[in-house]
C-alpha cells in the first residue's frame, strides 16, 4: 500500500518540493533543447562538448564562494537571486533566437551565466533541506528530491521536442524563463527559515573557504563519494551525445529524440519512488556501489545498441542506478555535516557533482570527434566501472557502511 512520504508532510518542504517539480521540467526541456539546438548549427560533436565546458568553469570558479554565501546568508533569500538571474538568462536566449541573433558563441556565454547562478543556487538549495525536515525523514526528502528532479526531466526534454516541432525553438526558452517563478512563489511561502552560523564566518574569506575543504579531507566517507560521483559521470556522461545517437545511428527525429532524452529520468523516478516508500535503508554502501556498476554496464549497452527500444531502455536502467546513488551519497553527506559548515560541503561537492558530467561531456565530444560516438559512450561505461573499482581499492570503508553512523541532525518544526 502506498503511503504519504513523511517528508511531504512536513509544509515548508512540500512547497520547495513542488516549486521545483516545476521549475525543474523547463529546466530541463531547456537542457536538451540546447544540445538540439547546437546541432541544428553545426555537426561537430566538439561543439556539443562546448556546453559542457562553459557550465563547469563558472561552477569551479564561484562554488567555492557560494558555499560561504549559503553558510554567512539566509539560504533562502540566496535563492530569490539565484532563480530570478536564471530566469532573465533563459528570456535573453528565447529573445536572441527568436530574432536571429543567436550563435554558438551566445549560446556558450548565456550558459556560463546561468552556471553562475546555479554555483550559488546548489548549495543554499541542498543545505536549506535539512533545516525543512528533522534528520530521520531526510533520506526520504532527497528521495523525493530526487523525484522531483526526475519527473521534471521526464516531462521536460518529452515535450522539448513536441514543443520545438510547433513551438519553436525559442519557446522552450520562454517556457523555462517562467517555470522559474514556481520555486520564487514557494520560497514566498515557507517563509522565515532558521539556520545555524557561526561567528566566524563574517563574510567571504579564504579561511571560511578553507574550512569548508578541510572539513571535506578529514572526512573519508565524504571525500569518497565526491570522487567516485565524479570518475563515474565523468566517464559515463552521455548526453551531449544524444543528438548524434537519435540522428546519425537510430536514425529517429526530435520527436523521438524528446523521449529518449526522457528515458533515464522515467528510470530515476521509479527506483527513487521505491526508495521513498522504505522505512529506512541499510547496508548503504554496498547498494551505492552496486548501482555504480550497474551504471556503467548500462551505459555500455546503450552505446552498442543499434534499435530505439534497446537505447530507450538501457538509459532509463542508468537513471535507475544514478538514482539510487545520489540519494544514497547526499544523504551521507548531509547527516555527517553539521549545519553551520553544509553549505560549503555543499560547495565543494557541486564541483565533483557538476564536473564529472560536464567535464565528461568535453571528453565525450573529443572521443566522439576522434572515434564516433558509440565509441566514446562504450569506452566511457566501461571507464566508469574501472574508476569506481579504483577508488574503493583506496577508501575500503564504502563496503561497510551502513547508513546510521552520522551525526544528529535537527530540523526547526513547521
Amino acid at each position: 500500500m502506498i503511503h504519504i512520504p513523511p517528508s511531504l508532510k512536513h509544509r515548508r518542504f512540500f512547497y520547495l518540493w513542488a516549486g521545483q517539480l516545476l521549475s525543474i521540467a523547463g529546466t530541463q526541456m531547456q537542457i536538451w533543447a540546447l544540445f538540439w539546438h547546437i546541432r541544428t548549427l553545426t555537426d561537430q560533436p566538439i561543439a556539443l562538448g562546448g556546453v559542457g565546458l562553459s557550465r563547469i568553469l563558472p561552477i569551479i570558479i564561484f562554488s567555492l564562494v557560494g558555499g560561504v554565501i549559503a553558510d554567512s546568508f539566509d539560504r533562502r533569500k540566496v535563492m530569490f537571486v539565484t532563480q530570478l538571474a536564471a530566469a532573465l538568462v533563459a528570456l535573453a536566449l528565447g529573445l536572441l533566437t527568436q530574432f536571429g541573433q543567436i550563435n554558438i558563441w551566445l549560446i556558450y556565454a548565456l550558459t556560463a551565466f546561468q552556471a553562475i547562478a546555479i554555483a550559488f543556487d546548489g548549495p543554499a538549495r541542498q543545505a536549506l533541506v535539512p533545516n525543512l525536515v528533522p534528520a530521520k525523514d531526510l533520506p526520504n526528502a532527497f528521495s523525493m528530491t530526487s523525484i522531483a528532479w526526475q519527473t521534471g526531466a521526464i516531462i521536460g526534454p518529452a515535450l522539448s521536442g513536441f514543443v520545438i516541432a510547433f513551438g519553436g525553438q525559442e519557446a522552450v526558452y520562454y517556457i523555462n524563463a517562467v517555470s522559474y517563478f514556481a520555486v520564487i512563489f514557494a520560497l514566498l511561502l515557507i517563509g522565515p527559515v532558521t539556520q545555524t552560523k557561526t561567528a566566524r564566518i563574517a563574510g567571504v574569506s579564504w579561511s571560511s573557504i578553507k574550512e569548508g575543504i578541510n572539513f571535506i579531507l578529514s572526512k573519508p566517507i565524504i571525500i569518497s563519494t565526491m570522487l567516485l560521483d565524479f570518475v563515474a559521470t565523468f566517464f559515463a556522461s552521455a548526453n551531449t551525445l544524444m543528438p548524434i545517437i537519435a540522428r546519425d545511428v537510430l536514425h529517429v527525429g526530435v520527436v523521438e529524440y524528446g523521449w529518449l532524452s526522457a528515458a533515464p529520468s522515467a528510470g530515476a523516478v521509479i527506483a527513487a519512488l521505491v526508495i521513498s516508500q522504505l522505512p529506512e535503508l541499510r547496508r548503504q554502501g554496498q547498494i551505492f556501489l552496486g548501482s555504480v556498476v550497474v551504471f556503467g554496464a548500462a551505459t555500455v549497452v546503450f552505446g552498442a545498441a543499434t534499435s530505439l527500444v534497446l537505447a530507450w531502455f538501457a538509459l532509463a536502467v542508468t537513471g535507475a542506478a544514478d538514482s539510487v546513488s545520489t540519494i544514497i551519497r547526499n544523504t551521507i553527506r548531509q547527516l555527517q555535516t553539521p549545519d553551520h559548515i553544509r553549505g560549503r560541503m555543499t560547495s565543494v561537492n557541486q564541483i565533483f557533482f557538476q564536473g564529472g558530467p560536464q567535464l565528461g561531456e568535453v571528453e565525450a565530444g573529443v572521443v566522439a570527434q576522434l572515434f564516433g560516438a558509440p565509441i566514446a559512450i562504450i569506452t566511457g561505461g566501461i571507464g566508469c566501472i574501472v574508476g569506481m573499482w579504483l577508488i574503493i581499492r583506496k577508501w575500503p570503508l564504502l563496503l561497510t557502511y551502513n547508513g546510521d553512523e552520522h551525526l544528529p541532525v535537527t530540523a526547526p518544526a513547521d
